[in-house]
């Protein structure tokens, strides 16, 4: 297991700079091709407005999922994408249904094979998608068009029903995370998943430490 999880780290971090060099390599070639430049001066103003969010959300959502994804979990979801609506509810879910616990050796090869599996097939349903419903996307997806409410609901109805699962299991350890964050969208109602989440796992680790510290837990 130390050499599988060695290897990982190893080629993890391969294809994590590959995909840094092949995101960054786009607007490098549109820039070229165009014969422009970006003025930093505006790259500086744009990223001052989203860097106080994103930037300590990009190091909490590593901190916070990690443990749950595995190794080979954790790298194949952040060069993928999309953890918080698909990769992490897939590997929850797969570690669920075989019967084993995240941080595991188990855990590992489930999340890991899960989150493979679903990164495959989403990128042959989003080609199949795209080829079979490009002539009417626009008419599906506009805001006007009687589908945009159901467009608007896809996160509160995939994290609803993962959630739903383990507050019907673990009631008790529910209870403070979700007053913590009913309290914090009280003030602040326009905070993303990619914060939010965050924030309900330490407040859980927390509140389940200090229950099971005072026997409040079985």
């Amino acid at each position: 297991m130390n050499d599988y999880i060695s290897k990982t780290h190893r080629y993890g971090k391969i294809w994590m700079i590959v995909t840094l060099l092949l995101f960054l390599a786009i607007p490098t070639a549109i820039c070229y091709h165009l014969g422009v430049s970006p003025k930093l001066g505006l790259i500086a103003k744009g990223l001052s407005t989203v860097a106080l969010v994103f930037y300590p959300t990009a190091v909490l959502e590593v901190l916070t999922y990690s443990p749950l994804l595995g190794t080979g979990g954790t790298y194949l979801g952040f060069v993928t994408g999309n953890i918080t609506n698909l990769k992490l509810p897939v590997a929850l879910n797969s570690m669920e249904s075989a019967g084993v616990d995240p941080n595991t050796e188990k855990g590992e090869i489930i999340s890991t094979i899960s989150i493979a599996v679903s990164s495959i097939v989403t990128t042959i349903i989003i080609a199949v998608s795209i080829l079979a419903f490009y002539p009417v996307l626009h008419n599906i997806t506009d805001p006007d068009s009687v589908f945009a409410p159901a467009f608007q609901q896809v996160t509160p109805a995939l994290f609803g029903a993962l959630c739903a699962s383990y507050l019907a299991k673990h009631w008790r350890i529910s209870i403070l995370p979700i007053a913590v964050l009913v309290i914090v969208l009280l003030f602040n109602g326009t905070l993303g998943t990619g914060v939010l989440i965050p924030i309900g796992v330490v407040v859980s680790l927390v509140g389940a430490h200090l229950m099971y510290k005072k026997g409040m837990l079985k």
